[in-house]
């Protein structure tokens, strides 16, 4: 089962050896990060700070910061078997006999159980501040880096409903605090949050949940297509709902069990200079022109925990966040590109910079083919390079692929270049949003692609290897041979 809150999720943690708690008092401002980063790159546990200087709330960060904790989240072995789980309901077809259809129901009924739950009352609000008792400085807000001019919001799960169809957004936008009751809105150029802002005719109001089960808190990252709840899709992956309740100030449904909502409003017009942040690009992101939002209330649990991430220079916590994404949206991508076999998107590349994929290879230009539509794909659309490989090169392997990259590539011939949509927070191209794509195609080639008579690439014959593989056992011969004994 999974965790219902961040309370559970704190407690699976501490059971699993996987959080350390900090009694010293701690400073939000730059000190945590210092401690954090140190802590991630060294593979460390997640960590609670129960005395963070200036506030008495706890803060809660490095909880994605592994591959483990990641699984432990989702309550599986592997996030593969996050990915199978949605391929499941991806791969639905049309049921043609008895067996095949109440197999569908099932289906079917999980997706009807997953969807949100409304409830009357919910521990999120039994501390309720308003006008102006709302005080963010009550909170250890971090500022991470010494070139940010202010304290960051990292953790959000940013609420707003779509004006014209009425469907929600949830999504993890950082926010600038500017003073007790107001903070800028990061709503980049290519996010739903930003589109449901310009469709408003004048005010939109915002509810910013922080705080979540750690399922419910990666949805908010998820880039899912802006028709799919994501409040749907945490309850589908946990495998119960997220249960709501009413805004105490807005009319908005919030995650009943989160520690802490802000409540609010944006005003259609009303703009001021956000940043600069240091971000995960590894770069400040410089001062642009972002929305203000207006908190109207703060509700709390009792003894609320407060929830942050730090992001910067690979590898960070936000690494295992994007990982978790890659496995699970790959079933999503082989409905589109069935030829798709793998992918990896490099975390040393921030994601969005590079995306290696194999593929089955079926007809000449297939590898172009696969590019275009990798870069006509959702939030894949803003990758630079594109990388297409055979689909026997494991893409994870970084090694192997950049043998092929080099073995197999002619830049006169299998070298595409491009221009396209680029990430809002992508420094290099010389206007923003929009710059150069790199497509290298590292498949064997084909005659009728322009390829010489293509050479056998070397490999033992499988019965040497398997003669190996007994004697390999039998004689020890793994680095370390027993004395005494002869390979024979």
């Amino acid at each position: 089962m999974a965790a219902k809150d961040l309370r559970d999720w704190i407690a699976l943690l501490e059971r699993e050896g996987e959080l350390a708690r900090v009694a010293a008092e701690v400073d939000p401002d730059l000190e945590i990060t210092e401690i954090v980063d140190r802590t991630v790159k060294a593979g460390g546990p997640a960590l609670l700070f129960e005395n963070p200087k200036g506030s008495r709330h706890p803060l809660l960060i490095n909880q994605f910061g592994s591959e483990r904790r990641m699984c432990l989240a989702f309550g599986v072995e592997r996030l593969d078997d996050v990915a199978r789980k949605l391929a499941d309901v991806l791969e639905m077809q049309p049921p043609s006999g008895l067996v095949e259809k109440v197999r569908g129901l099932q289906k079917l009924k999980s997706i009807a159980d997953a969807l949100p739950e409304t409830i009357r009352r919910g521990p999120c609000q039994e501390i309720v501040l308003r006008g102006d008792e709302v005080d963010l400085r009550l909170l250890p807000i971090q500022r991470c880096w010494p070139g940010d001019p202010a304290p960051f919001i990292t953790l959000p799960a940013v609420i707003t409903r779509d004006p014209r169809t009425g469907g929600r957004n949830v999504g993890m936008y950082r926010m600038q605090v500017i003073d007790e009751r107001t903070t800028f809105m990061h709503w980049q150029i290519h996010k739903d949050g930003r589109a449901d802002w310009l469709a408003s005719d004048g005010r939109i109001e915002v509810a910013v949940a922080l705080g979540l089960d750690p399922v419910t808190a990666y949805s908010a990252s998820a880039p899912l297509p802006k028709h799919v709840d994501e409040l749907m899709l945490a309850g589908f992956l946990r495998g119960e709902p997220v249960q709501l309740v009413k805004g105490v100030s807005v009319d908005l449904e919030v995650p009943a069990h989160a520690e802490i909502v802000l409540e609010g409003y944006v005003e259609r017009d009303e703009l001021g200079e956000e940043g600069p942040f240091g971000d995960h690009t590894g770069f400040y992101t410089p001062p642009e022109p972002f929305p203000i939002f207006h908190v109207t209330a703060m509700t709390m649990r009792r003894n609320a925990i407060y929830p942050s991430i730090v992001v910067g220079k690979p590898p960070q916590e936000d690494a295992w966040l994007g990982k978790a994404t890659e496995r699970i949206f790959l079933p999503a991508i082989r409905a589109t590109l069935p030829e798709v076999v793998d992918y990896d998107l490099p975390i040393a590349g921030a994601f969005h910079n590079c995306c290696i994929v194999s593929i089955r290879k079926s007809f000449p230009g297939h590898a172009r083919k696969v590019m275009s539509a990798i870069w006509g794909l959702g939030m894949l659309s803003l990758t630079k390079c594109v990388v297409v490989v055979d689909e026997h090169v494991d893409v994870h392997d970084y090694e192997q692929v950049l043998f092929y990259a080099g073995a197999n590539v002619d830049p006169a011939r299998d070298v595409v270049i491009g221009s396209g949509p680029l990430d809002h927070l992508d420094h290099a191209p010389m206007r923003q949003f929009v710059g150069g794509k790199l497509g290298i195609d590292a498949t064997a080639k084909w005659p009728e692609e322009g390829a010489r008579p293509w050479p056998q690439e070397i490999e033992m014959s499988a019965e040497v290897r398997a003669l190996v593989d007994r004697r390999w056992a039998e004689y020890g011969i793994d680095g370390s041979p027993s004395r005494g004994r002869r390979f024979r």
